[in-house]
């Protein structure tokens, strides 16, 4: 189990989605994978990889879960592992770069 921590950049992004109504699905798809990270981050669905053009603060790796696949502009949840043990930083929320 991982607790997940949240970057203001990525609070501010699940707060949008949570807001607006025309993204119903997105929201839930947000929520069933941040459930999935914090319980089993080998999941088949999330397809989780290292993000390359993007570190944490202290030059961690970054990590993009998957919350939709196959749809144009599709969400990802980018993180990465810490500051502590059992910890996940979720830094963003976002559609596909």
């Amino acid at each position: 189990m991982y607790e997940l921590l949240f970057t203001p950049q990525a609070d501010q992004d699940l707060k949008e989605i949570e807001t607006d109504p025309s993204k119903k699905s997105v929201l839930k798809s947000v929520r069933k994978t941040l459930g999935l990270m914090e319980t089993n981050l080998r999941h088949p669905s999330l397809k989780t990889h290292v993000f390359q053009s993007l570190k944490g603060p202290n030059a961690e790796k970054v990590f993009e879960a998957y919350v939709q696949q196959n749809t144009p502009g599709a969400y990802r949840v980018f993180w990465y592992y810490g500051p502590n043990r059992k910890e996940i930083t979720i830094v963003a929320i976002t559609p596909h770069p």
